[in-house]
C-alpha cells in the first residue's frame, strides 16, 4: 500500500469513535509512539516531581488561578514541569496542550488521536495537583471569531510561514499557509472557549509569537487576561520573561529604565569585557551555551588585507538570519529586511568613494530558506570592486570587520550593539531592542535613512560616538546580557540534566527560592522589580 493510501485509511479510521484509542491500548500497550512525538523525559520524571510537589503544596498558601498552554512535545515537557512547580507553590494550575510533534506537516486524524491519548497518559500523574486539558478534546463548536482575533490568526499565520520557509514574502495560497491558518483558527476557537470558561488570573505561554502559542497569547490578551510569555537565551539557568508582551520582541524598557543612569561598577565592566573577548575569540564563556563566531579574530589589518580594502571609508552591513523569531514583524520603514538590503546595495553601487562590506550572518549555514547572498546577487550579479560580500561559510571574523569599519548598518542583529560598544556609529533599520537607547541612529523613513547615509559621507565626524554614548552602549549591553535574563533552574534543551542537578524540592526550598523565587512570582504576573539589581 502506498503512503498516500495509508493516510486515507488512517483519516477514515480517525473518524470512527474509539478506533485510535483501542489500537493504542491493544497494539502499543501504553508504549511510546513510533513518531517524533515523544514525552519520554517527562514520563520518567513526572511521577517523582508530582510526589514532591504534593508534599510542598500542603505547606503552601493558596495562590492564583494559572492557565499554562503549550504545544509541540518539547514545549509540553518544559511547560508541564513549570506547571508542577507552580502547583507545588499553591497555585491552581490548569495545563492545556495540543498533541502535535510538527507545526509544518499535516497529520492524519488517527495518528493525532493516538498522540493525544499518549500525552494524556503521560500527563495523568499530574492530575492530582493540576487540571490537565487537551485542546484536541476541548474543541469548541464553530462560532465566528471577533475581528481582532481574525486579524491575529492572519498575523500569526504569516509569521509561521516566514519562520518555517525562512522567507519574507508569503504566498497565502500555499499549502503551508493553509495548514497553519486552519490550525491557528482551531486553536483560537478553543482557547477563547476555554479561557472564558475557566477565568484564569494569569495565562503563561512559551514564545507567544508563532504557531498556536502565538494564538494563545493573542486570545488571552483580547480578553484582558494578564499574560506572560517566556523564552530561553543562550545562557543556562536563565529565562527571558515578558508580561503582557511577546518575549521575542525583547522589550527591555523596564530593565533599561533602571540601568541607564547607573554607571557600571568595575566588577561589572570586567565581566562584560570577559564576555566580549570570548565572543571575539570564538570560545565558550561561563554558562553561555554557544559560540558567536566560527573563526577566531585575526586582527583588523589582516581582514583589511584579505578583503583588499583601502583607505576609503568602510561601511559594514551585518545581516540577520531570515525567518528568525527575532526578525518577525520588525519592519520600521522597509517592507522587509531583503528590501532594505536591496535598496542599500543599489545606493552604494553609485558611491565608489565608499567601500561597502556585507557580512551575511554565519548562522545561515544552518538554514534552508532564502539567503541574503541571493538577495545581494539579484541586485548585483557581478559586484563592483568597492562592494565586498562575505558569505556565511567564509572564514572571516565579524569583529575584525568592526575593527576596520567607519559606519555600521544593521536590521536587528546584536552586532549593531557591539559596533556601538566599539565606538562605531550605527544606523538601525529594524525594530531591535537597542534602538532608541541613545547610542544609535534610528531613521523612521527611507528619506531619513538615505539622508543619514549622505550626511555620513559629507561629514563623518558628526556621526562619531561620544565617550558618554559609548559608555551608555556598554551599560546597555551589561543590562541586556546579565540583567534582562532572569534566574531559572530548568532550560528547555537540557531539561533532564537540569532536573537532576536542580531537583524541585531544592529549587522550592527556602534557599532555592532566594535564587529563583522572584522569577516564579514574575511568571504568575507579579510586577518585575528590575531596580533590585542596583540596590
Amino acid at each position: 500500500m502506498t503512503a498516500s493510501g495509508k493516510e486515507v485509511i488512517k483519516n477514515l479510521l480517525g473518524q470512527i469513535p474509539f478506533a485510535a484509542e483501542l489500537y493504542y491500548l491493544v497494539r502499543q500497550n501504553g508504549h511510546p509512539l513510533q513518531t517524533r512525538f515523544t514525552l519520554k523525559e517527562l514520563q520518567q520524571s513526572l511521577p517523582g516531581l508530582v510526589a514532591k510537589a504534593e508534599v510542598l503544596r500542603k505547606e503552601s498558601p493558596k495562590g492564583k488561578k494559572v492557565f499554562i498552554f503549550a504545544t509541540l512535545h518539547y514545549w509540553i515537557e518544559h511547560a508541564a514541569v513549570l506547571g508542577v512547580a507552580l502547583a507545588a507553590q499553591g497555585h491552581d494550575v490548569i495545563f492545556g496542550f495540543l498533541p502535535y510533534a510538527d507545526w509544518q506537516k499535516e497529520i492524519n486524524l488517527f495518528d493525532l488521536r493516538r498522540q493525544n491519548l499518549y500525552a494524556r497518559r503521560i500527563l495523568s500523574p499530574a492530575e492530582s495537583i493540576m487540571k490537565v486539558v487537551s485542546l484536541f478534546n476541548a474543541r469548541a463548536p464553530y462560532t465566528p471569531l471577533p475581528e481582532t482575533l481574525v486579524e491575529a490568526v492572519q498575523t500569526v499565520t504569516n509569521y509561521d510561514v516566514q519562520y518555517t520557509l525562512q522567507i519574507e514574502e508569503v504566498d497565502t495560497a500555499s499549502d503551508i499557509y493553509k495548514l497553519r491558518s486552519n490550525r491557528n483558527k482551531d486553536a483560537a476557537q478553543t482557547m477563547l472557549s476555554l479561557l472564558r470558561a475557566h477565568h484564569p488570573d494569569v495565562v503563561i505561554v512559551p514564545n507567544g509569537t508563532i504557531q498556536e502559542m502565538g494564538i494563545a497569547y493573542r486570545v488571552a490578551r483580547s480578553l484582558n487576561i494578564p499574560t506572560i510569555t517566556y523564552e530561553f537565551s543562550d545562557q543556562r539557568q536563565h529565562i527571558w520573561i515578558a508580561q503582557n508582551d511577546e518575549i521575542m520582541q525583547q522589550n527591555t524598557d523596564g530593565v533599561w529604565a533602571t540601568r541607564k543612569d547607573a554607571p557600571l561598577k568595575d566588577s561589572e565592566l570586567e565581566r562584560l569585557r570577559s564576555l566580549m573577548a570570548s565572543r571575539q575569540r570564538a570560545t565558550l564563556w561561563e554558562n553561555f551555551a554557544r559560540r558567536w563566531q566560527d573563526t577566531p579574530a585575526q586582527g583588523g589589518s589582516q581582514a583589511r588585507a584579505a578583503l583588499g580594502l583601502d583607505a576609503r571609508p568602510i561601511v559594514l552591513l551585518a545581516t540577520n538570519v531570515l525567518g528568525d523569531s527575532l526578525t518577525l514583524g520588525r519592519q520600521v520603514f522597509s517592507k522587509s529586511m531583503a528590501e532594505w538590503i536591496s535598496r542599500t546595495v543599489q545606493y552604494f553601487t553609485g558611491r565608489p568613494e565608499l567601500q561597502l562590506v556585507i557580512r551575511v550572518h554565519p548562522g545561515e549555514v544552518l538554514m534552508h530558506g532564502q539567503s541574503m547572498v541571493s538577495v545581494v546577487r539579484s541586485v548585483l550579479p557581478r559586484l563592483p570592486e568597492h562592494i565586498k560580500l562575505i558569505c556565511p561559510t567564509d572564514k572571516v571574523n565579524t569583529y575584525d570587520l568592526i575593527d576596520v569599519a567607519d559606519l555600521g548598518l544593521v536590521y536587528t542583529t546584536t552586532v549593531g550593539l557591539e559596533m556601538a560598544m566599539n565606538g562605531l556609529p550605527v544606523i538601525v533599520a529594524g525594530q531591535t531592542h537597542y534602538r532608541g537607547r541613545g547610542f544609535t541612529h534610528d531613521p523612521d523613513s527611507w528619506v531619513n535613512y538615505f539622508k543619514m547615509l549622505g550626511a555620513f559621507t559629507e561629514n563623518p565626524s558628526e556621526y562619531h560616538l561620544s565617550r558618554s554614548q559609548v559608555e551608555k552602549a556598554w551599560s546597555y549591553a551589561y543590562s541586556f546580557f546579565f540583567e534582562y535574563p532572569l534566574p531559572f533552574p530548568w532550560h528547555l534543551v537540557r531539561l533532564p540534566e537540569d532536573l537532576q542537578n536542580h531537583p524541585i524540592d531544592d529549587v522550592l526550598s527556602p534557599e532555592g527560592l532566594k535564587q529563583y523565587g522572584d522569577t516564579f512570582r514574575y511568571l504568575v504576573g507579579e510586577p518585575i522589580t528590575w531596580n533590585k539589581f542596583h540596590d
